[in-house]
């Protein structure tokens, strides 16, 4: 597993290493009753769909500017500015050089989230109560380390372009590790993270049909998160149902509320404009005003919400802050158990077509 980082990854202002301190209880389930048929079938099929990094075809030459350019050529970002109208129009090379660093930025968010995957896993591997979950969790601890090798390995190998974790990201990640209630790793990790996750990777493969490395890592990822989502709500939908006093729900509330807030400032993208040189206030208010960037973060919580909704969580409370965040309307789609799979929605795909002036072109 040799290959050329030609830029490693930048460095969040903590330094290279962070440590969290965290208190946990270790559980043996010494009974094996091995009763949570659900969960033995999910396990049997994260077995049987193990893939592995070496297999992806490395050689493909990755030429993102090149993708860009020929987009531009093609005049997105004409559309671009008429349609989302930015704080100042942006020229071709602009252009070009801000739709590089988003898909660098995104790629590289995907990468420390999937790290923070692997620990968060690790801990359930410990924490679980049942073997069932144990093993699932220990299965999915290979392929979080997958995940993070083959993400690490196209961000520095082909991109050659990276961002350090996104501070919100980071403050989540700290508490889903650091929090001593094992049902909280599950609720931050598995439903809210990678909830999120699965989306942005179906988004992802929209948003560069051109590129086939991306396409093919994407596609594995997403087969694996699929059952991860479902692995949480299989495994928390009883407790939260069933077993919580009132004062563990809104605990629970509470979180839900945080975390999602935390991963809609996430998506605002300082750290991009911040690099492009612009006025980060300006383009930070501007990412949360347009129709478009606020419909695109919205798109993203299409698989939580309903997840919640399974799980008793989609409270009143929480109902109350989602419907300002504009999201509700996804409660009705289908949770994670019944359809693990997700594609980009329509709407989304429309508005990317635009953003390609894909419209215009099939006019003429």
């Amino acid at each position: 597993m040799k290959y050329e980082q030609k830029n490693p990854v930048p460095l969040p202002a903590a330094g290279a290493f962070e440590d969290v301190p965290s208190s946990f209880m270790s559980t043996f389930d010494w009974q094996y009753a091995l009763e949570r048929e659900p969960l033995l079938a999910l396990y049997e099929k994260g077995k049987a769909r193990t893939w592995n990094a070496s297999e992806i075809d490395w050689s493909i030459d990755v030429d993102l500017e090149k993708m860009a350019r020929n987009r531009v050529a093609e005049g997105s970002h004409e559309v671009f500015n008429n349609l989302l109208d930015p704080p100042k129009r942006l020229g071709a090379d602009e252009s070009v050089q801000m739709q590089l660093e988003i898909n660098a930025w995104m790629l590289s968010q995907f990468l420390h989230g999937e790290q923070g995957a692997l620990l968060a896993t690790a801990k359930i591997v410990m924490a679980a109560p049942d073997e069932e979950s144990k093993w699932y969790a220990a299965n999915q601890v290979q392929d979080e380390a997958r995940h993070v090798e083959v993400y690490h390995r196209y961000l520095t190998e082909k991109l050659g372009c990276s961002y350090e974790v996104n501070p919100h990201l980071q403050t989540l990640l700290d508490d889903i590790i650091s929090d001593s209630r094992w049902d909280m790793t599950y609720l931050g990790m598995q439903i809210m993270v990678e909830g999120l996750a699965l989306a942005a990777f179906g988004m992802m493969k929209a948003q560069m049909p051109d590129e086939p490395l991306i396409q093919d890592i994407t596609a594995r990822i997403m087969q694996d998160e699929a059952r991860h989502v479902a692995f949480g709500v299989l495994t928390l939908e009883d407790l939260y149902r069933n077993q919580l006093t009132s004062a563990e729900l809104r605990e629970r509330e509470e979180f839900v509320i945080e975390s999602t807030y935390l991963m809609r400032d996430r998506l605002l993208m300082e750290q991009v404009y911040a690099r492009l040189g612009w006025d980060v206030p300006t383009w930070v208010n501007w990412a949360k005003e347009t129709p478009f960037m606020t419909a695109f973060r919205q798109m993203l919580f299409s698989k939580i919400v309903p997840n919640l909704k399974r799980l008793g969580l989609l409270t009143p409370r929480v109902r109350e802050e989602y419907a300002k965040l504009g999201i509700l309307q996804f409660e009705h789609n289908k949770d994670s158990t019944l359809e693990p799979e997700i594609e980009a929605p329509v709407e989304f795909l429309s508005l990317i077509d635009r953003l390609r002036g894909a419209d215009e072109r099939k006019a003429s």
